[in-house]
């Protein structure tokens, strides 16, 4: 804040806009928009921040709790209950969602561990994780079009292979496509839905702020999740679908969507990838982070955990730098919850999969089950399990 709540005017942020003027505006009007921003910077803006900086320091923070949990304000347990529900859209209770985490944590880790031996590399996952994120092999770009093609070299293969899955196909196309420069640098990769009329195609965007130091080994996954079959074409299915009501067309449901995707993530052999291992390794690296988040939002907010235990936690089992560790912690602090349904709609997913395959046998057919997965388009877990025991039923 201190750049905020002092001049001079000419040297604040709020001043930019004065250093670039179009050429045609005359110096007339020039001079008159310097006097009147060095005016309002100086009267009202500096003060204005002056004045929530005292607050925040004077007031706000000395009465701040010194906890990490949500667990530490009245009725706070009982809320965080109330949030797994409404974030997940299941009964689990948050001891369940704690357990299950840690479980996967270690199942995923010994799946690392087999990578990690399988490539030869002699260490510790941590120096094997060091080794990744170098390995000149897994950085070979000098210009971001060769990111975006990269991209749709991946698209190509899936869609060879999506028949032996997927009998559907999305009318709204999908486009790969660089971060716009103005936001990349803080930017992580997405995907925005288009429009039905195809109007505007469905976008994945890539940041690559610097090709040269761009690391491919979770791209395979990154594209599954974000665009086909994840949420380019779970969404865009939902979004054209008639017999869906429009309010049901936009709906989206945490736990069903980035479940959806993170499933997604899991269809890469039988979609032709992950025939590298480190493209592999990049998938359970995504699958790891979000079973964390299990262990350590339900650690945060109902066992007192610290900050700062929960950052080591994060730190002791997944190769992301510290400084995104933070941040993600920081996130599970501020809104409790948010980040359990991920892992937790993959879970379900994957269950009922099992259950339909085992169920059925012979009978079982997966571009079927897919059909009927997406044919709802987003509903609560619970609701999706009655759907999927009762077409189980059906057969």
């Amino acid at each position: 804040m201190d750049s905020f709540d002092h001049g001079p005017a000419e040297e604040h942020v709020f001043y930019g806009p004065v250093r670039v003027f179009p050429r045609e505006m005359s110096i007339d009007d020039r001079k008159r928009f310097e006097t009147e921003y060095k005016a309002m910077i100086e009267k009202k803006i500096i003060p204005t921040y002056r004045k929530l900086h005292d607050f925040l320091k004077n007031e706000y923070l000395p009465n701040c709790r010194e906890t990490s949990g949500i667990n530490d304000i009245p009725g706070g347990r009982e809320y965080y209950e109330y949030l797994i529900k409404y974030y997940t859209t299941t009964d689990l209770s948050a001891d369940e969602i704690f357990e299950i985490g840690q479980k996967e944590v270690d199942r995923i880790s010994q799946e690392m561990e087999k990578i990690k031996n399988h490539v030869g590399f002699k260490g510790d996952l941590k120096a094997f994780f060091n080794h990744v994120r170098t390995k000149k092999d897994l950085i070979p770009f000098f210009e971001p079009g060769q990111v975006i093609a990269h991209f749709n070299d991946i698209h190509n293969v899936i869609n060879s292979n999506m028949s032996k899955l997927f009998d559907k196909e999305p009318r709204t196309p999908l486009e790969v496509r660089q971060t716009e420069a103005f936001r990349e640098k803080s930017a992580s990769a997405e995907f925005e839905i288009g429009l039905p009329d195809g109007s505007r195609p469905g976008i994945f965007y890539v940041p690559v702020p610097n090709a040269k130091r761009y690391n491919t080994f979770q791209d395979e996954s990154l594209f599954l999740h974000e665009a086909v079959p994840g949420h380019y074409y779970q969404l865009s299915l939902q979004m054209e679908n008639d017999s869906l009501p429009g309010f049901r067309k936009i709906l989206v449901y945490g736990s069903y969507v980035e479940g959806w995707a993170m499933y997604a993530e899991t269809l890469g052999e039988e979609l032709g990838l992950y025939s590298d291992p480190y493209q592999y390794l990049g998938k359970l690296n995504n699958e790891i982070h979000r079973a964390i988040r299990l262990v350590v939002d339900v650690g945060l907010h109902t066992k007192g955990w610290t900050r700062e235990q929960a950052i080591q936690y994060s730190l002791d089992h997944e190769p992301e730098p510290e400084s995104n560790i933070i941040a993600e912690v920081e996130r599970y602090m501020a809104i409790p919850g948010q980040a359990l349904p991920y892992k937790i709609g993959q879970l379900k997913f994957l269950e009922l999969r099992a259950k339909a395959e085992t169920a059925l046998g012979d009978k079982f057919n997966i571009i079927d089950f897919h059909n009927k997965v997406l044919e709802s388009g987003c509903i609560p877990l619970e609701l999706f399990e009655d759907r999927i025991n009762a077409w189980i039923a059906s057969k």
